[in-house]
């Protein structure tokens, strides 16, 4: 869809800009009149369509013309098979909590950690919670009451309780197959899941375990009392591990979601949670649930390929060859790039749309192996996002205490994102988690692990 053109035109980048500044400077107004969740009033969708409307105003060519290419770049097969796999992700998420699926892992959790090693426990929890749902959004919600009582009671650190809980969140968002993180940053880039996951793990798992012995260590509770009497049924835990452990086995995608959704279907009819009727309306509701982030990749994808054709892409391109010299430094490079992206809309997702196109023209010009880009798109999002005080993640924690704490004071205990971050860098310049790039190379010109193109003869 992306292919480099030779037109090349900072101009055509005008609607993009005008997307992004209207996007954030909606955020900025209303978070300065005191408006709660200030930077997230606004849709999306509406904002790319500002965009839309001045590209359509900009650009050259007949009204048919242009709605012609905008139509063209929604209906790209990336962008419908990410559109696809969000509404069967929001499907399986809606059907396994309405099942009791989050209650009882998050009770599972919290009856085998000790109490006290609450601090460490909840990171734990939280990140289980968000690889099996695919929200870090989702995960804070669930555990955030559960985390602020057990802090009060335990007499422990709120602020580092709160800031382990976004930690773990944002752990298992990095690495979920179901978080629309990872559905973007992989279906931008053309790679596999289990890919993706397998360099991200081993750049995610050393920043977890640091992290998880620093909690252990300053996060021990001046008193130590009972966690409580947490009831859970381990059946309704099973579809989350279906996902995940299928995904990882490489099955496909959608028939992974396909069947966790079945599964916790199955499971919600026979305890009579749900009926037939109300299985489909909680699929139906997963979908609706989606219906912002599928319309925000459609259209972002359209208005994308119009600039492209513009010359805007080609115009990034070359004024970024003129700083990278290599492929240590076009990584570099798109690590900056997702994160200034990322603290501009206060959205990861959005952001890994937005640099998608971008970041798979570099991956070809200087040969870095795509699922490498994928991994760096997601954890780059993700450590920006888990610390931006504006973000949903340390907004919607930090209101659970009630004005004790506040998202500023959160920053510096987010150890995991730091670590994360650190991780990162490091595995830019020291590629100890690229075992799967040397093993299966990329074909840069069939665009393609190049292994496959053995097993195909």
């Amino acid at each position: 869809m992306y292919e480099s053109k030779s037109k090349s035109s900072g101009k055509a980048l005008i609607p993009f800009l005008i997307f992004v500044v209207v996007y954030l400077a909606s955020g900025i107004i209303l978070q300065a009149k005191g408006v709660e969740m200030a930077f997230y009033q606004l849709p999306g969708p509406v904002a790319v369509l500002v965009g839309i409307i001045i590209a359509f105003i900009m650009f050259k060519g007949s009204v048919d013309e242009k709605f012609g290419t905008l139509v063209q770049g929604c209906g790209d097969e990336n962008i419908i098979i990410m559109c696809i796999i969000y509404l069967l992700a929001g499907a399986f998420s809606s059907v396994s909590e309405a099942i009791g699926g989050v209650d009882a892992t998050v009770n599972l959790g919290l009856t085998l950690i000790p109490a006290k090693y609450a601090t460490a426990g909840i990171f734990i929890i939280a990140g289980f919670i968000s690889i099996s749902t695919g929200t870090s959004v989702g995960t804070i919600v669930a555990i955030g009451p559960i985390a602020v009582g057990l802090a009060e009671k335990a007499g422990l650190n709120l602020s580092l309780v709160i800031a382990a809980l976004i930690g773990g969140a944002m752990f298992g968002d990095n690495l979920s197959i179901i978080s629309d993180t990872t559905i973007a940053a992989t279906r931008t880039q053309g790679v596999e899941m289990r890919d993706k996951f397998r360099l991200n793990i081993r750049i995610a798992l050393p920043a977890a375990i640091i992290t998880i012995i620093l909690l252990l260590i300053f996060g021990q509770p001046t008193t130590v009392s009972e966690v409580g009497d947490y009831s859970f049924n381990i059946i309704k835990v099973l579809p989350y591990l279906f996902v995940l452990v299928a995904a990882l086995a490489g099955v496909n995608v959608f028939i992974v979601l396909t069947g966790g959704i079945i599964f916790s279907g199955i499971i919600g009819i026979a305890y009579r949670e749900l009926g037939i009727l109300t299985f489909a309306q909680e699929v139906f509701s997963g979908f609706e649930g989606m219906f912002d982030i599928f319309l925000l990749s459609m259209l972002t994808g359209g208005l994308a390929f119009m600039v492209t054709k513009e010359g805007g892409l080609q115009w990034i391109l070359e004024k970024i060859q003129g700083r990278i010299k290599g492929k240590k430094t076009a990584e570099v490079g798109i690590a900056a790039l997702i994160s200034l992206i990322d603290a501009a809309t206060a959205n990861n997702t959005v952001a890994i749309i937005i640099s998608g196109p971008i970041v798979k023209e570099i991956s070809k010009t200087y040969k870095v192996d795509p699922r490498r880009t994928a991994s760096l798109l997601d954890a780059f999002s993700c450590v920006m996002q888990g610390m931006i005080p504006y973000g949903a993640q340390l907004l919607i924690a930090a209101s659970f205490t009630k004005g004790l704490v506040s998202p500023i004071e959160i920053i510096p205990l987010l150890w995991y994102q730091q670590l994360l971050a650190l991780a990162a860098i490091i595995s830019i310049f020291i590629p100890y988690a690229d075992g799967i790039i040397k093993r299966e190379p990329w074909d840069f010109e069939n665009d393609k692990v190049a292994l496959e193109s053995v097993k195909d003869n």
